[in-house]
């Protein structure tokens, strides 16, 4: 009986799932009383691990809503990497197709769980539109590395970042069951439609010239 007490013991604190462990409990945390009230032993107690643990996973509690950040500008920078000159757009609307399936899709109520909680206090928006700004600069220098002029590249690096938070922010608004990359598609076809529309300085309907 005292080997396997043991046994069950080390098992319970080293247990490899301490990162979401965390993450979970923080969550919690925010929504029942709000980011700014939460303490990292409070979300340490909660995961019954240690601030030590804590601090090996995440430099402070914002970095619980904001731990993707390298991983999304990893993936962004690497896709510009490949960016063609020719296309540029219809390039990186497929690179959001793909970040669509591999990194949102089938995590819908803990985006709205993060959404909400960011929307909650002034500093977590301000880090959120700095983590958006970040992601455009990364499409801005892909683009001008490609050759584009600087017009050209930081339109489209602003258009393909609207049209990603845009249409996230569709998905999570709706349980239609659409996926997140007909949403995508479905904007990028709406924006083409009203830019088609639009009269040029002469008058004339763009598509028509």
């Amino acid at each position: 009986m005292r080997c396997h007490h043991d046994y069950t013991g080390i098992m319970a604190r080293w247990r490899p799932d301490a990162r979401e462990r965390l993450r979970q409990a923080a969550l919690e945390l925010f929504a029942e009383q709000g980011f700014a009230a939460t303490t990292v032993p409070a979300i340490t107690a909660r995961a019954g691990l240690t601030t030590r643990t804590f601090f090996r996973h995440f430099a402070d509690k914002r970095e619980v809503l904001f731990a993707d950040e390298a991983e999304i500008g990893a993936y962004a920078k690497q896709l510009m990497a490949t960016a063609p000159a020719d296309e540029p757009l219809a390039f990186i609307v497929a690179g959001l197709r793909t970040l669509a399936e591999t990194y949102f899709e089938g995590r819908k109520d803990d985006l709205r769980q993060r959404r909400a909680i960011v929307a909650s206090d002034p500093g977590l928006r301000e880090r959120d539109q700095h983590k958006r700004a970040m992601l455009a600069q990364v499409m801005r220098d892909g683009f001008r590395a490609g050759g584009l002029d600087p017009l050209r590249a930081d339109l489209l690096a602003e258009t393909a970042g609207t049209l990603m938070y845009v249409s996230v922010a569709a998905w999570l608004d709706t349980d239609d069951g659409r996926r997140l990359g007909d949403i995508i598609d479905a904007a990028l076809a709406t924006l083409r439609t009203e830019l088609e529309g639009l009269p040029t300085s002469n008058g004339q309907v763009a598509s028509e010239g």
